[in-house]
């Protein structure tokens, strides 16, 4: 009788602690595989979302002060057609008085500027009808739904200037507007077209958001003011650039609000920063020190919580305010 020939239990047992043995390992190696694709993707979801908001901001940050910049205007309030009064006028202003504060160690933007084709200088109010109907040598210039500023001929103490629209197709000399401003006769009427821009920018809950002061009252940080533009956003930082000299470079860097016309035409450049980071929380410490940009200390990125998991990218770069740099080398400030 011919012997059956097989496998012992010994040797079934050391298979199996192989082939056990053998899939751990795979495990293992796809565990670390997956988890480096996961921190390399989420670096570059930070690199993406990271771009994507500096363009963002940039592209308002070369508009700023469109229509604006004349002394009749910067630092006034105005008033609103919502029906709310923002405070201190001014192409862009960091950490404005009236915008709520954005997440611990970051900063707010307020940036402006008016989309009209009209002279920066306004045009001159033969007289005035009544409080919304001018007549100008210049009405032709201006066109119904149009936002216009009327400023009086000389600026009032405090200045109280109102946002108001034109409500037909103007009949030279007459100029016919909503919620009109009286005794504005020889001022001037500022155009600032179909589609002036009042947006605040802050970081909100890890995201940067915007709000549009022509619509929302962005005194309030109800987050059904506040629109969610970017994702993964921990911070924003931001400088005036000055040029103390008048020589239309930039010599020095501050946070500190101008409080005149004049100190406002020294402001020709901000200096900016956004701090992105990964969606991806890693079990060990994968960033030793807080991020850092050109201002240093004097405006230093901060950031909460576990941020040490986490990896960042950081944007920066310098925009020039080309609506106030003429004014810088020729104003008699």
């Amino acid at each position: 009788m011919q012997a059956k020939r097989g496998f012992s239990l010994i040797e079934l047992l050391v298979g199996l602690v192989l082939a056990m043995a053998t899939v751990i390992v795979v495990l293992q190696v796809f565990k670390l595989a997956e988890g480096m694709r996961r921190s390399s993707t989420s670096g570059d979801d930070a690199q993406t979302t990271g771009a994507i908001a500096l363009t963002l901001l940039q592209r308002d940050l070369r508009q700023a002060g469109h229509g604006l910049v004349n002394a009749d205007l910067l630092g006034c309030e105005i008033a609103l057609p919502g029906g709310w009064t923002l405070n201190g006028l001014a192409p862009l202003t960091i950490n404005h008085p009236d915008i709520p504060a954005g997440d611990a160690g970051t900063d707010n933007l307020l940036i402006i500027f008016g989309s009209g084709s009209g002279s920066p200088e306004g045009d001159l109010i033969n007289s005035a009808v009544s409080s919304s109907d001018y007549s100008l040598a210049t009405a032709h210039a201006f066109h119904v739904d149009e936002r216009v500023i009327a400023a009086p001929a000389s600026r009032q103490s405090p200045c109280g200037l109102s946002l108001a629209q034109i409500i037909a197709e103007p009949t030279p000399p007459d100029v016919l507007v909503s919620a009109g401003t009286a005794g504005v006769a020889k001022g001037r009427l500022y155009n600032w077209g179909l589609t002036p821009s009042i947006a605040a920018y802050a970081v909100r809950g890890g995201r940067l958001t915007a709000c549009d002061f022509l619509n929302h009252d962005c005194r309030n940080a109800d987050p059904g003011n506040w629109v969610e533009i970017a994702d993964g956003i921990v911070s924003l930082r931001a400088q005036y650039g000055q040029d103390n000299n008048k020589d239309t470079s930039v010599d020095s860097y501050a946070q500190n609000t101008p409080a005149s016309a004049c100190d406002w035409y020294r402001v020709i450049a901000i200096r900016i920063a956004i701090v992105a980071r990964s969606p991806q929380y890693e079990r060990g410490i994968v960033t030793e020190a807080a991020p850092s940009w050109a201002a240093g200390n004097s405006a230093a990125i901060t950031l909460g919580g576990d941020w040490q998991h986490y990896r960042y990218r950081v944007f920066q770069t310098t925009v020039p305010l080309r609506n106030v740099i003429w004014r810088g080398a020729l104003s008699g400030c």
